[in-house]
Order: structure tokens, then sequence, then C-alpha cells
């Protein structure tokens, strides 16, 4: 008789199907994840006269419910940003053509303020599922989306712009395809840097929570279960009690997806870093190193592995070797099919010029047009100062954290629930300080425009600094490269790319937040700065839609004008000089 180790099943020993210990932890995790997702998902399948029913409650027992539902939403829309951020960014990176709108289109999205989208998109999600509480989940999601996609697609154009052209020719020599090029060296290669920013998305993503998960429909309001409804639940009642319930709740949430998610996937994308020799100090996860000895988990897992592997592998050699560029034969066609295309591409916008102009020419006249953009020099000023002071702090700061992988593991969670506080609980301090001390609101109320955005220079820097070649630190240490030299020649052209990427997210955030940071209310006071960002809320509260269509054109043409000038070329001098050849 065949002894019980003799006997397999799908290729397995049946040793190898026995739990071993660490499956009685990882196990259950996993599995208590997948019931949460199952449970969230069949809520939003409710009757939509579910929501209008139940009130959100103070009581602090609901906050698990609130914050699974809020936690799945933001999960949910960072995987639809994912998503968008391979198909856009790959589009920006690699069609020089598609490049010349969806670049500047990008940077006008950024600056946008997440609110500006929610009255176009609630009707149409609430038409999709009609009756049911998907229709407000799906419509949250999308708003939650706008304020996570931007920073994580600029990162990826940045790293597809500068993968390094060894790298690049070894898979042209191996005759890889298109497809398996993009799995096998484009994303490896921008993953340490899209791993941070999706940090960052999700940790920016709390400070909308509050607008977002209350959805007006036919002049009702739906109040969603979740974090931010509970929030604005306490804030509007005054409960002190609650608010600080509502921050234990965050910083619970922060650290569970942060050890769970985030901490797992930086340990897997230090194997992507570009160096030939191996690191000493590297990132660790004990939930990964859990993953990897449980038994279990990994028979579970093979089959999912191999199917990935397969789909990767499909298209491994080109059938017919053919030029990399398509237009490179036919070098008069591509200039014809270029001058085209920007003919085509300034048509477009001379044309929505004009319908802008025709939409609010009848009651906004030169002198309003001449207000706007004066104000919005005041904000630009404001936005500039800000990002230069924000880098000077932080990019010294996010070096440090980034070289020290210890220390970035207990920096992380810190980091995240900073990035994730809600800016708008410190607006009544700023209030009563300013009105206490006669200060000057233009210059005080500054400091609020760049509180939730700072955070994107810091962790694109802590992501350029653990990307950056632990060779080349150890052949300037062998040179005895120390001081403000250590800082011109090695670190900081390694981690400039990643730089720009943070500071051109950082400051479109700072566009967006100027909106609610120029003009600041608590009880009877109201602070107002002069700038555009003052402008368009105040047009927006008296409803007077041509001057807040005129201030979010100005605002836009500012922010494509100004990156066009400053960011572009910096992108292209990262891109020439600064590659990791």
């Amino acid at each position: 008789m065949k002894g019980i180790a003799e006997f397999r099943l799908a290729g397995l020993t049946a040793r190898e199907l026995i739990p071993n210990r660490w499956d009685l932890i990882a196990f259950p995790l996993v599995f208590g994840v997948l019931v949460l997702a199952g449970i969230g998902a069949r809520q939003s399948l409710a009757p939509i006269t579910t929501l209008n029913q139940a009130a959100i409650s103070l009581d602090p027992l609901h906050l698990p419910e609130y914050a699974l539902r809020t936690t799945l939403r933001m999960l949910s829309a960072l995987a639809v940003s994912l998503v968008f951020t391979f198909v856009y960014g790959t589009l920006a990176a690699k069609s020089r053509r598609a490049e010349i709108v969806l670049v500047p289109l990008l940077d006008i999205l950024q600056s946008i303020p997440v609110l500006g989208y929610v009255p176009f998109i609630v009707p149409i999600f609430f038409s999709l599922f009609p009756g049911r509480v998907a229709g407000a989940e799906a419509a949250v999601v999308f708003a939650i989306f706008t304020a996570q996609a931007w920073n994580m697609t600029f990162s990826f154009y940045q790293s597809l712009r500068t993968v390094p052209r060894d790298l690049e020719e070894a898979t042209r020599g191996f005759h890889f395809s298109a497809w398996l090029k993009f799995w096998r060296l484009e994303v490896p290669f921008a993953m340490p840097g899209l791993i941070w920013n999706m940090m960052m998305s999700m940790s920016g993503s709390w400070f909308f929570i509050v607008a977002v998960e209350a959805i007006t429909i036919n002049g009702k309001t739906i109040m969603l279960p979740g974090i931010g409804a509970y929030l604005a639940t306490a804030i509007k009642e005054g409960s002190l009690g609650s608010i600080a319930w509502v921050i234990f709740a965050m910083t619970v949430v922060i650290v569970l997806y942060d050890q769970l998610m985030f901490r797992p996937l930086v340990a897997w994308a230090d194997k992507f870093r570009f160096e030939q020799t191996s690191s000493e100090d590297v990132p660790e996860s004990w939930f990964l190193q859990l993953l990897h000895r449980a038994r279990l988990i990994q028979v579970v897992s093979a089959p999912i592995d191999r199917m990935f592997g397969a789909v990767l592998r499909a298209r491994l050699i080109r059938p017919k070797p053919q030029a990399e560029d398509p237009d490179a034969a036919e070098p008069t066609v591509s200039r014809r099919l270029d001058f085209l295309w920007y003919v085509a591409v300034v048509l477009a916008a001379i044309y929505l010029v004009w319908q802008i102009a025709i939409f609010i020419g009848t009651e906004v006249g030169w002198p309003d047009v001449a207000n706007a953009f004066l104000l919005g020099l005041y904000t630009l000023i404001r936005v500039v100062s800000l990002i230069v002071i924000a880098s000077a702090i932080w990019v010294p700061v996010g070096v440090m954290v980034g070289l020290r992988p210890k220390l970035a593991e207990k920096i992380q969670p810190l980091a995240q629930f900073l990035a994730a506080f809600p800016a708008n609980l410190l607006f009544p301090v700023f209030v009563v300080a300013i009105v206490h001390f006669g200060a000057n609101p233009d210059i005080w109320l500054s400091p609020l425009i760049i509180l939730g955005t700072q955070w994107y220079i810091l962790f694109n820097v802590i992501a350029g600094t653990t990307a950056y070649p632990s060779d080349f630190r150890e052949a300037a240490a062998n040179f005895h490269i120390r001081g403000w030299q250590w800082w011109r020649d090695v670190m900081l052209p390694g981690i400039f790319p990643y730089f720009v990427t943070g500071a051109i997210t950082a400051a479109g955030g700072a566009w967006n937040a100027s909106i609610v940071a120029e003009v600041v209310q608590w009880k009877d006071t109201t602070l107002v700065a002069h700038g555009l960002g003052a402008y368009i809320y105040q047009m927006s509260a008296k409803g007077d839609l041509p001057r807040l269509v005129l201030g979010i054109a100005v605002m836009s043409l500012i922010v494509t004008t100004f990156n066009r000038m400053l960011w572009r070329p910096l992108y292209r001098y990262a891109e020439n000089r600064l590659r990791l050849d």
C-alpha cells in the first residue's frame, strides 16, 4: 500500500496540501479580507431607499462598518486609477502626437476641484443603477478616483520616459513584443515610484471623503454610510468626542492597509531596483514573509501565478522583425501626419476658447477678465513660493528616509496619516489666530494651500531615493564624495525625475486646494485672501456661472502655461541627461 507521502493531487503530495502553522495565521487574514469585500459588495446592491431611511449614527460601535465601507470605496477607486494610469500614461509616454493633447489635459484635470466633477457624474451613475445603492457608490468611487489618478499617472509617465536605454536595447535583442516589454521591463521599472504614489493617492482621498460621501440627486441629499459621513455629522452637531473617534478609526485603518498592502508592496518592489549589486539593507514585510511561508496560500496562488505567466509569455517572440518606429521608414509621411495633427489640435483649442468666449461674453467684460488674471497671479505667487519652501523642507527628509529602509518602515504609516489628516479641521485654528493677532489673511491663509499637497513631494522623493541603485551610492562612498558635492553630483541627479513628478502634482493639488483655502469660515467669521481660488469659490456661491467658467478657464490656462514653461523642460532634461544608463 502506498504511503500518504506518495499520494498526489494535481501534482502535489498530500503533505504539501496540509496547512502549516503559518497558514493558521495567513489564511484567516486573507479569507477575512475577502469576506469583508463580499459584504461591502452585497450592501451596494441594496435599494436606495435603505439609505434614505437610515441616519448616520454617531455611536462609535458603527465606526468599524463605516470604516470598512469607506476603505472599500477608496480601494475600488485605486484599482480604477491603476488601470487608468497604465492606459493613459502609456499613451502619453509612447506617442508624441498623443502627448501633445494628453499631458496638458492631465495638467487641467488635476487642477479642477474634485467637487467640480460631482454634478456631472451623479446623474450618469444613478441612471446606470436605477433605484440601487450601487449608483451612489459608483458616483463616490469616481469622485475619489479624480483625487487619486493624476499623480499616479504622472509618476508612471515619468518612469516610462526615463527607462534606461541599455535595458531597452536588451529587450530588442531578445525580440520582446511590446506587450512583454511593458510587463517585464516598463511596469517593474516604474513600480517603486508608482507604489509610493498609490500611498499618496490613498492618503489624499481622505481629504475629500467628507464631501463626496454626501450625494445630492433631484434636490435630495443621500448620506452614504462611511467615515466621511460620520465626520460630517459630527462637525454639524459639534461633537468633539465623535471627531476624536474618527481620527482614531482613521489611524487604525491606515495602519492596517499599510501593513497588509503597502508595506508588502514596497518590500516586493525592491527587487525591481536598477542595480548590479544587491543592497545589504532592504525593506521587509512581516505579512509578505508570512504569505511566503504559508504552505496552503502558496498552493492556492500557484495556478494564478501560472496563468499570469502564460498571459505574459503569449507573445514572447515577434513573428517578424520590424522597425521600432513605423514612421521611421517614411519620414516625409511622418512629418505630414505631424503637421496635420498639430493643425487639428490648434483648431480644436481655438474652437474651445471660442465657445467659452461665446458663453461668457454677454455678461463678462474685459475688466472681469483682467481681474481674473490678476487674481490668478496672486495665487500663482503663493503656489510657487509654497512649493519652493516645501521642497527645501521635504527633499532632505525624503532622502534621509529613503536611504534607511528600517526608518521608512516606521515613518511610512506616520507619513500616510499626516497626509490623510483632513486639513479642514485646522481651518478654525487659523481663523481664530488670524483674528486674534490681526494678521494679514493674504499671507497667513497661504499655508493652508500646501497642507495637504506638500506630501506629494515627500512621497516621490522617498520613492526616488529607494529606487536609486545601491552600487551608485557605494561608488560615491568609495570615492569619498561627501557634503554638498554628494548632493549635487550623486543624489539630486538621481532623484530629480521623481522630484519633478512630486512638485508638479503638488502644484496641481495646491491650485485645487486654493479654492477652499483662500476663503475660510468659522462660526460668524469669514476670512478671504485675494486670489483666483477665492474668486471661484465666491462665484460658485453666488451661482454666477459665466464668471465661474471664466475663473476655471483662467486657472486652467495659467496651470497649463506654467507647466509648459517650467515642468516640461525639466522633464525633458531628466529624460535626456539623468537616465540611469
